[in-house]
């Protein structure tokens, strides 16, 4: 009996199981792969260290200020979402008690939202806010349409109302969902929707008004209670009826507790539904939403769909069908966890800390506040002189130590106006404050000296065509 001789690979990987040292292994002498999948596999610690090692080039978590999503949850969240990562969350014949879980955080976000005590309030879980809004629009779409057709009127030409303040996704669902876009610009003195606006721009074919609690652009809201007001006057007057629906993916979480008398949920006659984001000031990692109506009647029964190939019957009210269970479950943990009195105190000192860093800028004369963190723990300044440097230039700057802050322009018609936005979340201490006001200082003082980058500029992806010899195709 002849043995075959060992390839070079062959010695190769022997040689690899004898060596403990990860780095040692010939991978790492290697082009990773980034656009093919390799024909051989490799140990399961180097795919590991190569992958954690290349994320470290992304920026840092908690130094990202940028965003309003969640970056950081105790070890018992993360415990409760490792051990159902593996659960999809649509099984609710095999998971029933997730199911159930997720009915109990409803009940408790309607009752937070003061639904009325005579009505029964329905909701559901979503994959995120952007969800969340599409499902709550279409069926407020759907109630329009089904009472143009019983008055035997047209229902070809749907319309929504909101202001540029809004999110992306709501001009996305219009476009996906063949509804005309009523966009209210904002001003340069004037950065909300208004009840005079609103006025202005709904008529029969109106499916909704689209309100905000914690704009992405300032972090203010909308006048809700005004606008509910004229929404109830024009009830009476034409018999029109025009739903509100609030997006409350920002200030949901924030609202309730440091602000418990502001009228702007379901206390409100014309509010008939509203989504938060749990990802958010909802203290749990993406990515999970949620969707609220003011009674089931606001739910259209047409947009209800059952299935049964799960194994029982199911109804199903999402764009998205299979998604994790953690989230929806570390949601739960949550509510458990700290209560309305775990939650109140939280906000509170992010809303403090907030406020503490608004000051503190405001006080150096270099900047002007758009946004005093009266509602929201959100910081949004421009600068008083632009003669020397630019909110992008400075957002360029602080990039250097670490901060991610956007720097950007406001919507039409006040395009005009740049700002840096700061976004203090659950973990953005009084400390972090002040050592952001120091790098803040430090870098204004560097970009006046001429010592920084005076034109900001993309850069480019060097991973373009026939770079590295490697052909590239970018998914968006």
């Amino acid at each position: 009996m002849f043995l075959s001789k060992k390839t070079k690979y062959e010695k190769i990987r022997d040689s690899e199981r004898v060596h403990t040292s990860t780095y040692s292994l010939r991978y790492f002498h290697e082009r990773v792969p980034k656009h093919e999948m390799r024909e051989e596999g490799m140990p399961a610690d180097a795919a590991y260290q190569l992958g954690h090692d290349e994320l470290n080039l992304d920026g840092n978590p908690s130094l990202n200020v940028a965003s309003f999503v969640t970056t950081w949850m105790e070890p018992g969240a993360r415990k409760i979402i490792d051990e159902n990562l593996h659960k999809n969350f649509i099984d609710h014949d095999e998971y029933p008690q997730t199911s159930e879980v997720q009915n109990r955080v409803v009940n408790m976000l309607s009752r937070l939202y003061n639904s009325p005590s005579d009505k029964v309030s329905v909701g559901t879980s979503t994959v995120g806010s952007s969800e969340a809004v599409m499902l709550g629009l279409l069926a407020h779409k759907w109630t329009w349409k089904k009472r143009q057709e019983a008055k035997g009127k047209p229902t070809d030409k749907p319309n929504l109302v909101m202001g540029a303040d809004v999110h992306v996704v709501w001009e996305k669902f219009a476009k996906y969902f063949d509804v005309e876009p009523r966009i209210v610009p904002m001003e340069v003195d004037r950065f909300v929707l208004t009840a005079e606006k609103v006025a202005k721009n709904i008529d029969e074919n109106t499916i909704c008004v689209g309100a905000v609690a914690g704009t992405t652009f300032t972090g203010q809201s909308d006048p809700i209670k005004e606008i509910n007001e004229l929404l109830v006057k024009v009830k009476k007057d034409k018999g029109w009826d025009i739903p509100i629906h609030i997006d409350g993916a920002s200030g949901g979480f924030v609202v309730p507790f440091v602000h418990p008398d502001l009228e702007w949920d379901f206390r409100l006659e014309q509010v008939k539904s509203i989504n938060v984001s749990g990802h958010k000031y909802g203290l749990v990692y993406p990515g999970i939403g949620w969707l609220v109506f003011r009674d089931e009647a606001d739910l259209p029964e047409d947009l209800i769909f059952d299935v049964n190939y799960l194994g029982g019957d199911m109804p199903t009210f999402t764009l998205n069908f299979s998604k994790g269970s953690g989230m929806v479950l570390a949601q739960y943990y949550n509510f458990l966890r700290l209560g309305r009195s775990g939650y109140r105190a939280i906000m509170t000192n992010i809303l403090d800390n907030a406020r503490y860093l608004a000051e503190r800028l405001q006080a150096t004369g270099k900047f002007g506040l758009l946004n005093a963190s009266k509602v929201l723990p959100i910081v949004t300044v421009k600068l008083e002189d632009t003669s020397k440097f630019t909110v992008f230039e400075l957002s360029a700057k602080l990039r250097e130590t670490g901060w991610i802050v956007p720097a950007y322009t406001l919507p039409a018609n006040a395009q005009s106006i740049s700002v840096l936005r700061i976004v203090a979340k659950e973990n953005f201490s009084r400390d972090m404050a002040d050592l952001l006001y120091k790098d803040i200082v430090n870098a204004c003082e560097a970009l006046g000296q001429g010592k920084g980058h005076k034109v900001v500029k993309l850069i480019k992806d060097k991973r373009k065509l026939g770079h590295g010899h490697e052909h590239s195709h970018i998914a968006c």
